[in-house]
């Protein structure tokens, strides 16, 4: 019986620890589940923080990275604005370069004009030089200039020197005496040089009296340049006649005759049927003035009509002879009349 209540009790126990365990065990599974759930909601939770936190995260990277878009682009706003800048100073300095370059050439262009105009003024100064005298003498008492290849000789004789005047060349000292002499030998010279001559005195002797034009050593440099002007353009005749009297035979003249102040050109032309004589009177005002003529003819009908429309086209000026004895030969005696 014993042994039976102790299995029966070993059974009760047994069944009461079954169900006690069973108890547990539900309870536990229950808790389980329980805790299952909850582990699940936090591994959502865990989920969604850690998704929550992803876009946080990436909402903190855009703005940084907006930020930074931010900044870049403010910099590059920056380097724009200063791109900008520079290119304007660019412009403007290209704009400065180009005026510079403009007024370059114009400099250049004027710098041209300028030697060309230099150029020019030297020609006609080689052309025009009127310094025809050279000084011979000079001291104390008077000065002595030479013009035309030693030809003429004018003598200044000075007044009483001024104080304080060592060298003699004070502009206020009086001059008492001026004298021109030809020192030309007229039976040796050639007629053109003694028609030169003449003109050259025809000149000074109709200026009156040369110490009123030149009462003081300050005026005597503008007597030197009007003496020396006629001289020059005398002389210049003097070589026109020459080359006549060596060349005219190609502008159908067959002589060149000088009398006094006049010169006489005798033209033929066997084409033109012509054959007449030309003179000009000349004075010391050549070529600056029209050439009083006459005209004898000898053969055919050129006349003083004919010679005047001729000498009508021409105009006064250097080599006034030469153009008229050329215009002459190239209207009137080449074609047939």
């Amino acid at each position: 019986m014993k042994s039976y209540f102790t299995k029966e009790s070993k059974i009760l126990a047994h069944n009461e620890k079954v169900t006690l365990y069973s108890k547990l065990l539900q309870s536990a599974q229950e808790q389980h589940g329980k805790l299952q759930s909850r582990i699940e909601k936090m591994d959502e939770l865990l989920k969604e923080a850690e998704s929550c936190l992803v876009a946080l995260e990436a909402d903190s990277e855009c703005e940084e990275w907006e930020a930074d878009c931010s900044d870049e682009m403010t910099e590059e706003e920056n380097l724009e604005e200063e791109l900008e800048s520079l290119k304007a100073q660019e412009e403007e300095l290209q704009r400065e370069l180009s005026g510079l370059e403009m007024q370059n050439e114009q400099m250049l262009a004027e710098m041209k004009q300028l030697e060309q105009e230099e150029k020019s003024c030297q020609e006609l100064l080689e052309t025009y030089d009127f310094t025809e005298w050279e000084i011979t003498e000079w001291s104390e008492q008077q000065a002595v200039f030479n013009f035309l290849y030693d030809s003429i000789e004018l003598t200044v004789v000075f007044g009483p020197p001024i104080d304080g005047d060592v060298f003699g060349e004070d502009p206020s000292r009086k001059i008492v005496c001026l004298n021109f002499e030809s020192l030309l030998d007229e039976e040796k010279a050639p007629p053109s040089s003694c028609l030169v001559q003449r003109l050259i005195f025809q000149f000074i002797e109709s200026q009156g009296c040369w110490q009123e034009k030149c009462p003081t050593l300050y005026h005597l440099p503008q007597v030197l340049r009007d003496v020396s002007l006629v001289v020059s353009r005398c002389k210049i005749l003097g070589e026109e006649i020459e080359f006549l009297e060596r060349w005219g035979g190609k502008f159908n003249l067959l002589k060149t005759a000088i009398n006094d102040t006049k010169v006489k050109l005798l033209f033929s032309a066997s084409a033109a049927f012509a054959k007449f004589e030309l003179t000009l009177s000349l004075s010391a005002n050549y070529p600056s003035a029209s050439l009083p003529f006459t005209v004898q003819k000898q053969i055919g009908n050129i006349g003083e009509e004919e010679i005047s429309a001729v000498l009508s086209n021409v105009p006064i000026g250097d080599h006034y002879l030469r153009r008229i004895v050329s215009l002459i030969h190239q209207n009137l005696l080449q074609d047939p009349r």
